[in-house]
């Protein structure tokens, strides 16, 4: 998986009122407070043309993907790379038995089929690993060619600090609920958590069928493009009250990245603005995370980016 370089940028906070945002202090170089105006208009016009149906606010609609971590995994750089392929194998029976179990919205609950324990581990597991030449067949063998002394009472040991690569070994499986972000608020979704032995923290399933999701609606984008100096928000990092933590897509030589939120009672909107570089620069997106902090906390309000007009998901963790 390619890691994209992230820079620290101290944001600018901008909330808005109903209609528009402040557009910046006082002293804000020109440029920054006509990139402010610029992304208060296009907001405006991306909140009014928001209409979703009304599964939006009777069905269920996750704004998180269905393979969540329940804590910090304690991830190395083999983990992670078998949690993000998919990569498992089960060292326990697991059971096809289906059972019951409702969602519960901050508004109401929702009863939905759910699947198995043995369906939400056919869905988590994508495969075998990819071939790891020079790597070793079983965990504690000596990586072929490197460097290793004679076997002592406690076997074979090796300066290679190297791993197996293999899949994650799921040790259990229980059923729980877990907190997902969704349409209508933060709800407890029914889950089946696959304890793996190489990871500190269980993995997440989500146990609704996928045929009792509902999707995210299309959005309507303005008709206009995006203007020179502001950048689209590519998903949500984090949500905590009122304070969100957002991934903008920006160049790989973009400067002056600062965040821009605009928000009113049913529905926020968020972007940012950026100096473009003048000279060559390769094309390459690049996600910078950035945090606003609005005036009232987010509870069920859609979060839309201001150039597609799209509701923000929860992005990988």
């Amino acid at each position: 998986m390619r890691r994209l370089s992230l820079l620290l940028v101290l944001p600018l906070l901008l909330t808005a009122g109903c209609a528009a945002t402040d557009a910046g202090p006082a002293d804000a170089p020109p440029s920054l407070t006509r990139d402010a105006e610029a992304f208060d208009q296009r907001a405006a016009a991306v909140a009014e043309a928001w209409r979703p149906g009304p599964e939006w606010r009777t069905g269920y609609v996750p704004l998180e993907g269905p393979t969540l971590l329940s804590g910090d995994p304690g991830f190395t750089p083999d983990t992670e790379a078998a949690f993000r392929s998919g990569w498992y194998r089960a060292d326990v029976a697991i059971p096809p038995t289906r059972v019951g179990g409702e969602i519960r919205f901050p508004d109401g609950r929702l009863t939905l089929p759910l699947v198995s324990a043995a369906e939400a581990y056919r869905q988590l597991d994508q495969g075998d690993p990819l071939p790891c030449p020079g790597r070793p067949k079983r965990p504690g063998l000596p990586t072929p060619g490197g460097p290793t002394v004679e076997p002592g009472p406690d076997g074979w040991v090796t300066s290679s600090t190297q791993t197996a690569c293999l899949p994650l070994t799921v040790t259990a499986v229980t059923f729980d609920t877990v907190p997902v972000r969704t349409s209508r608020g933060v709800a407890q979704v029914p889950a089946w958590l696959f304890t793996v032995k190489e990871l500190a923290a269980p993995v997440v399933r989500l146990a609704v069928a996928p045929t009792a999701v509902t999707p995210v609606p299309e959005p309507t984008a303005p008709a206009p493009p995006l203007p020179d100096g502001l950048v689209a928000a590519q998903n949500l990092a984090s949500v905590d009250d009122t304070r969100l933590t957002v991934r903008l897509g920006v160049g790989a030589c973009d400067t002056g990245i600062t965040p821009l939120v605009w928000e009113r009672p049913d529905v926020v909107v968020v972007g940012g603005g950026v100096t473009r570089a003048t000279g060559e620069c390769i094309a390459l997106l690049k996600l910078e995370p950035v945090t606003v902090t609005l005036a009232a906390p987010l509870g069920a309000r859609p979060v839309l980016d201001v150039f597609t007009g799209a509701p923000l998901s929860i992005g990988p963790r």
